[in-house]
């Protein structure tokens, strides 16, 4: 029973895949195509060159061939006309010859002759059978054609005109071509979209994460190798954010312990007598402390916890512009005042005022613009300073990193500011990279994705 119920579960598994249901998909559109070509030939044919035995004519030469049978020879001719109309066509003849009929009669009409006979009563009477195929491409009309021998010698012949189908080949052979192109997307777009909808909720579901470290799990659906990636990236989801609260838990820690020996420094420097020296010692605990805040801040940065929400980006970049306003700082500001964004709004303002104080501090002037087109939101803040050299742009995202002369620890900074903006940008998904300005000064590029 264990290795049946063993063999169930693989067979199962086996059909429950990527590649089961591409082979199912496979197999099913070819099977469905085959089908509707068949099925179209055969109707299709039927209707434009049907057997003799499907024309209706059996009926009708059984009936006919009774009266004329018994009729004396001068009324023969009169009666098949008058059983003539513009689709069935008799005529009596005395010799066969006279009905000028190809070579050979249709071989696979023996059925179709001792059915007539046994309508006639007539056992022993001659039929013969043409289709249109039967006739010679040199004949203009190729009728269906019975040929029946009265009791006196002398023939009836019964004709119909041929049924053609009102297409030529080549647009008969396209509709075909087009059916089974039909069937054949039909069956793939059903399989597909079985495929296709837990990638795409798996996709958004990382995108969501990626945005939102407090999302919800994906729910796990599809195939069995998708429902083994969603259940390893839950796992690693659930994983982060175990590790993000433990971390915010460690840094609350860590900031209370860092505080308390500073605190008790400054404290003991009240008692230094030199004043040369007390200075000294405050400002290193001062720098220290800044260096701590700082440091503390970017590791712990609450805002990349913030939900992920739609905003008005462009309302956010003059709110930024007027509380720098505010301050007594003009920063000039470029672009539409009004664009809906989905994201963290907070932690993206954090990251542009860390931008725009860089700017201000190592530039003087700050300006900042904004553009959107169909894949990405770019926003550009510009200065005038001194700029960074080309071999120097990559390291000044690494924390601490702090470039001597023009940005050193007397402006205030502890290096910081631009890690923890690319850091913001990353996680939206975006990229933020430097170019030095012609005339001179620094040009952030901030791009977003749009979703």
């Amino acid at each position: 029973m264990n290795v049946i119920s063993g063999w169930c579960t693989r067979l199962k598994r086996s059909h429950d895949t990527v590649a089961g249901w591409i082979a199912l998909t496979t197999l099913l559109a070819m099977l469905t195509s085959l089908a509707l070509n068949g099925a179209f030939t055969l109707l299709a044919g039927v209707w434009a060159r049907p057997p003799i035995l499907e024309t209706g004519l059996m009926e009708k030469v059984a009936t006919i061939g009774r009266i004329i049978n018994a009729a004396p020879l001068p009324q023969r001719v009169s009666i098949a006309s008058a059983a003539s109309d513009k689709t069935f066509n008799v005529q009596w003849l005395l010799r066969h010859d006279d009905a000028y009929l190809p070579d050979a009669n249709d071989p696979g009409f023996s059925a179709g002759q001792q059915l007539l006979r046994d309508l006639l009563e007539m056992p022993n009477a001659s039929i013969e059978a043409y289709e249109p195929d039967d006739w010679g491409g040199q004949h203009v009309e190729r009728p269906y054609v019975l040929m029946l021998q009265l009791l006196d010698g002398s023939w009836l012949q019964f004709s119909v005109p041929t049924r053609k189908w009102g297409l030529n080949p080549f647009k008969r052979t396209l509709v075909v071509v087009v059916l089974a192109m039909l069937s054949t997307l039909m069956v793939v777009l059903i399989a597909t979209r079985h495929l296709a909808a837990p990638l795409e909720r798996f996709a958004e579901g990382a995108r969501r994460f990626g945005k939102d470290f407090r999302a919800p799990p994906i729910v796990v659906v599809g195939p069995h190798e998708i429902r083994q990636a969603i259940l390893a990236f839950n796992a690693m989801q659930a994983q982060i954010q175990h590790f993000l609260n433990d971390r915010t838990q460690m840094l609350a820690a860590i900031s209370h312990d860092l505080r308390a020996p500073l605190t008790r420094m400054r404290l003991r420097g009240e008692f230094i007598e030199d004043v040369e020296q007390q200075s000294k010692l405050f400002r290193d605990v001062d720098e220290m402390q800044s260096m701590v805040n700082s440091a503390l801040d970017f590791f712990r940065d609450d805002a990349r916890l913030e939900p992920a929400t739609a905003f008005d980006l462009a309302e956010l970049l003059l709110t930024v512009v007027d509380d720098y306003k505010d301050a007594g700082i003009e920063v000039a500001f470029v672009g539409a005042s009004r664009f809906v964004y989905v994201g963290r709004p907070i932690g993206i303002k954090r990251a542009l005022v860390n931008l725009i104080d860089n700017a201000l501090k190592y530039g003087h002037d700050a300006s900042l613009e904004f553009h959107a087109n169909v894949h990405f939101v770019e926003i550009r803040v510009q200065d005038r300073g001194p700029g960074i050299a080309p071999e120097l742009q990559d390291q000044v995202f690494a924390p601490f990193y702090r470039i001597e002369g023009s940005r050193n620890k007397h402006t205030g900074g502890v290096g910081l500011g631009l890690s923890a903006a690319r850091a913001t940008v990353l996680e939206h998904g975006g990229s933020l990279t430097l170019r030095n300005r012609p005339g001179g000064g620094l040009e952030v590029k901030v791009a977003l994705p749009l979703d």
